[in-house]
């Protein structure tokens, strides 16, 4: 079983900047979006043997309110990073260029990554978490998110563009 939660909530994110491999801090929003978060995990009574994370500071905050609350120990996963948006980083998220680029899967935004190179290192550890039996939450990005989606349900090129969670969404994913 996968848990995926998005971080919490960015200065870049208030400021609709993309925010990619770029580390912006959560805003104290962020960091309480990430207690909530966590006690809706132990609420629900979510059993995960570890929490992965991003090394990017938001992501790592984020899990760190969760480890906590909810006493499941954690790791850095350096595969779970955020997909580096090249000239695009700190560009706001909705510019029109930026989303017709994002529909482009081999375009690595002039010094970026392509969405082949990010879904290459998440489908390489979802494939290893798989295999390896147990439980965990993913603590990660929006990019990062997308990969995940597409991992479990087809998607269309459209549709994976579009796809996006908000600060401190659960989503879970079943092993078939």
């Amino acid at each position: 079983m996968i848990y995926f939660v998005r971080h919490g909530q960015t200065v870049w994110n208030v400021e609709n900047k993309i925010c990619g491999a770029t580390d912006s801090p959560l805003t104290e929003k962020g960091h309480q979006q990430a207690i909530e978060t966590a006690n809706k995990i132990k609420e629900k009574g979510i059993d995960a043997d570890l929490i992965l994370y991003s090394p990017l500071s938001r992501a790592k905050d984020t899990a760190i309110h969760i480890s906590e609350i909810c006493g499941i120990p954690m790791r850095e996963e350096k595969r779970l990073f955020e997909q580096n948006f090249g000239k695009y980083e700190s560009t706001p998220r909705n510019g029109e260029e930026f989303q017709e680029a994002k529909k482009q899967f081999l375009n690595r935004y002039d010094g970026g990554e392509s969405m082949f190179q990010l879904a290459q290192r998440i489908y390489n550890l979802l494939d290893e978490l798989k295999s390896g039996g147990g439980n965990y939450i993913l603590v990660a990005h929006n990019g990062i998110a997308r990969v995940v989606q597409s991992y479990f349900y087809e998607m269309s090129n459209d549709e994976y563009a579009a796809f996006g969670i908000r600060n401190c969404d659960i989503l879970e994913y079943r092993f078939s």
